[in-house]
């Protein structure tokens, strides 16, 4: 076997281990969803209304806000595979606390037991979203990139189908008992162990060592980018708006659990509606990010504000309960297109923008920001005490349309 062909196998042998690895991890995410699963969770369990809101600042920002801190770590290491294991090991145990809170807790004490174990996943999930990114640049050429990141989404997509289809038609109980989802908590902690024994052998060549990593203050001069990266710039700034999306989301499934009798029910749904949106709209993200991620961005985001005004005016327009939850459900699904096109196609873009340390700076610096002002977008929920739900998705809707203007501005990578 020739050198070529020699790598050519290992290429196609990291590339199945890195869509494996990925779709473990998406797979397990759908067990401690902010957007469906923590929402249905905590309103379940009587934690304060107030926690609900927190639930998609803190997974987002959570995860986000020390990438600055860990990409300083990460320019002193050859191979970085190595830290998105440790971060899915940490998920894997934060999991578990939140399984246990299920079953032995209620009220406050529960919901801020599961809150805690949140920040400390999302810090974790920190870890992985630094070095996956690097590893993916590292290990897939350009023109397979986005198509690794869709399959893999795709493919947990199913799964979510066939869990849903379980709590719909086929789990008997009360709201009350916490029995199947502790025990999906303890399928979720094997899915990521086994997800970290899978990446764990990507072959990956060693990393070129940055003096940036001996300087622990060098890390905050990497903002620096925001003003001398042009078009690195307008990028966060269109990611920043996109924000409003993911913060819409959770009040889709809070308006369809007030207007439903069965808390269970809403529940079942949801996750299919998000189980089938992944499956049949990934691959066609992937696919279509590797010939313009520029497009796809546009094109989901326009998507996402679309579906929250079409919600807004059919919670105006239609009075029968029924109808009420059934529109929302298919306006979520829109919904929960757009954003695999977003994500997809913002993480293909950022891959293909930067090569080596720099993309390990663009990962870290975009994503540092983006959690400050992920946190300060959260406090828009505070508005629900004088609008409705519906109005408050309104206004993210509008701000995400902002999003899309600025992404008209970005050159193709």
């Amino acid at each position: 076997m020739t050198d070529k062909e020699e790598q050519k196998k290992v290429d196609r042998q990291n590339i199945f281990k890195l869509i494996v690895s990925q779709f473990l991890i998406n797979l397990g995410d759908v067990l401690i969803n902010p957007k469906v699963t923590l929402p249905w969770l905590l309103q379940s369990l009587g934690a304060p209304l107030y926690l609900l809101g927190w639930l998609v600042p803190i997974r987002e920002s959570g995860s986000l806000l020390p990438q600055l801190i860990i990409a300083h770590f990460i320019y002193k290491v050859k191979v970085r595979k190595w830290v998105w294991v440790l971060g899915s090991l940490i998920q894997s145990l934060c999991v578990v606390v939140i399984g246990c809170a299920a079953l032995l807790l209620e009220g406050a004490s529960a919901g801020w037991v599961i809150i805690a174990a949140l920040v400390l996943f999302s810090v974790a999930r920190g870890l992985n979203s630094v070095a996956s990114k690097d590893v993916l640049g590292k290990t897939v050429i350009k023109d397979w990139r986005g198509r690794v990141t869709g399959w893999s989404a795709s493919a947990s997509g199913l799964i979510t189908i066939v869990m849903a289809v379980y709590i719909l038609f086929f789990f008997e109980g009360e709201r009350e008992n916490f029995s199947f989802y502790v025990w999906g908590v303890v399928l979720a902690t094997l899915i990521w162990l086994l997800a970290a024994l899978m990446y764990s052998s990507v072959q990956e060549p060693f990393s070129e060592l940055d003096d940036r990593g001996k300087n622990f203050f060098a890390a905050f001069q990497e903002l620096g980018l925001l003003k001398t990266d042009a078009v690195f710039r307008e990028f966060v700034i269109a990611r920043s708006l996109f924000l409003c999306a993911a913060l819409g989301a959770p009040y889709y499934v809070l308006i369809a659990q007030q207007k439903s009798d069965s808390a269970l029910f809403v529940l079942g749904l949801f996750i299919l509606v998000s189980g089938l949106a992944s499956l049949l709209s990934s691959p066609f993200w992937g696919l279509f990010s590797d010939y313009s991620s520029r497009k796809v961005m546009l094109m989901s985001s326009l998507l996402g504000a679309l579906s929250g005004i079409a919600l807004f005016l059919s919670i105006k327009l239609l009075s029968e309960t029924s109808h009420v939850v059934w529109s929302v459900a298919i306006l979520y699904f829109i919904l929960s297109v757009a954003h695999q096109g977003v994500r997809i196609g913002r993480k293909t873009y950022l891959v293909n923008l930067g090569e080596g340390n720099k993309r390990t700076s663009y990962v870290s610096v975009s994503n540092t920001i983006i959690g400050i002002v992920l946190l300060g977008m959260s406090s828009i929920s505070l508005l629900t005490y004088m609008i409705s739900l519906e109005g408050l998705i309104l206004i993210f809707s509008m701000i995400t349309l902002i999003g899309c203007f600025i992404v008209l501005r970005l050159p193709e990578v």
